[in-house]
């Protein structure tokens, strides 16, 4: 056996520095776990003089990526440098080269995952990405062996800390959006740049890889129907309160026939549903299950020593197949093929708000759109005024796109001010 084994590191920023100071201080769990140690060989940076929040001896430190990719007593390069190109071609480069790799990168994950691990597969790699999902969540390890005999029908999940805290800070104290954006900035949960969080993308490249992790099927990134929480008006959170709804950024994927959808939309969860309790910075993923039934995972979703916990969960994995010597043996090839639900086959409940002329024939005609495409009401508040907010029924996708078309071109309807998704039932 070995009695050190040697990685790795591209990129020391804040989730480097987590997984440099993990390795220096927890040499005893990992001696533990493995029957060896740990040690960092080389760490690829931009910058040899930048000031850094560990103290690293600058023998480890290189600009030139040929000293961690193809160092002969490297065995696991972990990446958590971030960006797409240039990483795909260090991780192409690594497994070439019979390296395991560990990455949090999702971006990378979301438009490459398919490729990078075939490469893998091809080499004998071992390639692994718990911490690509939910930061310190260790959902994508709970998919893949916790409920591996299970068959999984919905994942559905708050997976983006920025929006939820700003969506809490909504709801919770009737704050403004650029207020609680501006917020969350100064407290470093949003980027000075925010469009991928608010506009939902980030969501999106994580709800692609569990979608493909929890249905064994290819999805995409450009699968998922995606929807931001840039123009949400607090009218709206406060009217979801008086029907015992509470809003949230949510990432949605359903199996069913073989049959998959994934999107990613502000949705009305009823106060009761797990997810509707997670509050602030704090990310969820709920999952159901033929067998398990109902599940969730909670905890931190981004953060320096979280998320590098869940990058070091994929090392002492990767070292223990390589000492047991079944490295590579892990990656299974989609069983299903993709098929896409179409919008006839996507069902819910929805809200609607409605600004309309004050007539007395208004309710009426309002209520014969909806009727002439067999959607029912469950719920009605009007507004005195000039407004009347709508809860349907289940019903489809299709069908609310085309009230949606029917109510925008009626003569009592001013304008559709919102429409959301419901996930649970109105008023629990």
């Amino acid at each position: 056996m070995k009695k050190n084994i040697s990685v790795g590191l591209l990129g020391l920023g804040t989730v480097g520095s987590g997984v440099f100071q993990i390795i220096e201080r927890h040499q005893e769990e990992l001696v533990h776990q493995l029957g060896c140690g740990v040690n960092i060989k080389s760490i690829l940076v931009r910058n040899l003089e930048k000031t850094r929040d560990v103290q690293v001896d600058s023998t480890y430190l290189t600009t030139n990526p040929e000293d961690v990719l193809n160092h002969p007593e490297i065995d696991v390069i972990i990446e958590v440098m971030g960006g797409i190109d240039e990483t795909r071609e260090y991780i192409l480069k690594a497994l070439e080269a019979r390296k395991h790799v560990v990455t949090a990168n999702k971006d990378l994950m979301a438009l490459h995952g398919p490729e990078l691990q075939n490469a893998a597969n091809q080499y004998g790699c071992d390639l692994f990405y718990e911490a690509s999902v939910a930061g310190g969540i260790p959902i994508v390890r709970g998919i893949e062996d916790g409920l591996v005999s299970d068959r999984i029908d919905k994942v559905m999940g708050i997976v983006n800390g920025t929006t939820n805290y700003i969506l809490t800070k909504m709801d919770d104290e009737g704050v403004s959006y650029e207020d609680a954006l501006k917020e969350a900035q100064e407290l470093g949960f949003a980027e000075a740049d925010p469009t991928a969080d608010v506009g939902g993308l980030d969501a999106a490249r994580k709800m692609a890889i569990l979608a493909r992790l929890a249905f064994s099927t290819s999805v995409d990134l450009g699968d998922v129907e995606v929807n931001g929480i840039a123009d949400l008006a607090l009218k709206d959170l406060q009217f979801g309160k008086q029907l015992g709804l509470t809003m949230k950024l949510i990432g949605f994927t359903h199996f069913q026939d073989n049959q998959v959808e994934v999107s990613v939309q502000p949705t009305f969860l009823s106060r009761n549903h797990p997810l509707a309790a997670v509050k602030n910075e704090n990310n969820a993923v709920y999952v159901n299950g033929e067998a398990v039934g109902e599940t969730m995972f909670y905890g931190p979703g981004a953060g320096g020593l979280p998320t590098a916990t869940a990058v070091m969960s994929d090392v002492v994995v990767a070292i223990k197949n390589m000492l047991l010597d079944i490295s590579g043996r892990s990656y299974l090839p989609p069983r299903f093929e993709k098929v896409l639900k179409t919008p006839d086959q996507r069902f819910s409940n929805y809200y609607f708000r409605l600004h309309v002329q004050d007539k007395t024939d208004t309710f009426t005609a309002i209520s014969t759109i909806f009727n002439d495409l067999t959607i029912s009401f469950e719920r009605i508040i009007q507004i005195p005024e000039d407004e009347i907010v709508v809860v349907t029924h289940e019903t489809t996708l299709e069908k609310v796109r085309n009230v949606l078309a029917d109510l925008q071109k009626a003569d009592v309807v001013k304008e559709v001010k919102s429409h959301f998704r419901i996930e649970g039932a109105v008023g629990e």
